[in-house]
């Protein structure tokens, strides 16, 4: 079998070819985009990649073509010799991927699938669409301070119309870049709200997503955000290896006789987590009388509300599992059900 190390770039792409032997069969740059065209006049070979943005839609052209592939995480390759010494380059960079695919099997990230991918990209576009909306808030809301403006509270979407309001009640006109803002913003709403009714219809058509969201403070963007992370559920062995996966179990720095935990390890898609945890927040103030939320009101009258978020962030991480793999609903009884490390105090802070 053939190793190919595919060092992937925007327009060109370096490409080393090594025999089973490790002798150097072929070296030549191509362009990325035809890369699929190319894949089909190999003998089945094994290829491998570099995590970037352009790696998963080769590996799937490089699967479709009857190849064994491996994407290596970008924090690996170091420690395999690229970059050594400060030299650097693309056909270095080749060379080296598949003299050490002769050696060994290199460990590859799990490839998502194409609807996963196409899941994640829409909520990340929504949660840009976001953002830029929030620094805009945050910009006039800035200059309201700078005026001695107070107006009355609301949601992000009515934000221009109250300041409107406001600067009509005081027979006061507002100045041209405070008035873009405003449009911009309005403008910016109405995408959030397409991108919103997008991802609701999204996850009404999945019957997991529609399953997780009977748990108290998951919504649809965190069922998809979920979703979209793990792809596979088999992948995971247990709700402790998702919780972990996720970041979200507590991390160690034990040397001979000392142990001693930490926080949690934080490791893990973020924007997963950072879904958890609103979650978390939304069900520990809207349902009080749910028995999880229960649990973690006794955590946080030991530990402190804010341990306690993040370990009902984890539980909710659990259950979501716990679902998916089952294809159940949610059952508030189970929820209380304390696991070997939440018994023993372990929650940790963020």
């Amino acid at each position: 079998m053939n190793h190919v190390a595919i060092d992937l770039g925007g327009r060109e792409s370096q490409i080393c070819v090594r025999g089973a032997d490790g002798t150097i069969l072929e070296e030549k740059r191509h362009a990325t985009r035809s890369l699929g065209k190319l894949m089909k006049q190999w003998p089945p070979s094994r290829i491998i990649l570099e995590t970037s943005a352009e790696a998963f839609r080769v590996a799937d052209a490089a699967k479709a073509a009857g190849h064994e592939v491996r994407v290596v995480a970008a924090t690996l390759v170091k420690t395999l010799g690229v970059g050594a010494r400060g030299i650097k380059t693309d056909r270095r960079d080749a060379q080296t991927l598949s003299e050490v695919s002769c050696r060994i099997d290199l460990p590859s990230v799990h490839i998502p699938t194409p609807a996963s991918r196409e899941l994640k990209s829409m909520c990340g576009a929504r949660e840009e669409l976001v953002e830029v909306r929030t620094k805009l808030v945050n910009n006039v809301h800035g200059w309201l301070r700078g005026q001695l403006w107070r107006i009355r509270s609301g949601v992000p979407a009515t934000f221009p119309e109250r300041v409107r309001t406001h600067a009509s009640s005081l027979s006061a006109e507002l100045p041209p870049h405070v008035a873009r803002n405003l449009e911009v913003i309005e403008l910016v709403s109405q995408q959030v709200r397409a991108a919103d009714a997008q991802l609701r219809e999204t996850v009404k058509a999945d019957a997991t997503c529609r399953n997780m969201m009977t748990i108290p403070g998951v919504g649809p963007v965190t069922a998809a955000r979920f979703r979209a992370a793990l792809d596979d559920v088999t992948r995971f062995q247990s709700a402790h290896a998702v919780q972990s996966y996720l970041g979200l179990a507590p991390g160690e720095h034990s040397s001979s006789e000392r142990q001693r935990r930490t926080g949690v390890t934080k490791a893990g898609p973020a924007a997963v987590r950072r879904m958890l945890i609103q979650g978390a927040w939304a069900a520990f103030r809207m349902r009080p009388n749910e028995p999880m939320v229960q649990w973690a009101r006794t955590i946080a009258e030991r530990r402190g509300k804010y341990i306690a978020i993040v370990a009902l962030a984890r539980k909710l991480a659990g259950i979501m599992f716990a679902l998916w793999r089952d294809g159940t609903t949610y059952r508030p009884a189970r929820s209380a059900t304390k696991t070997t490390a939440e018994s023993t105090g372990t929650a940790a802070t963020m």
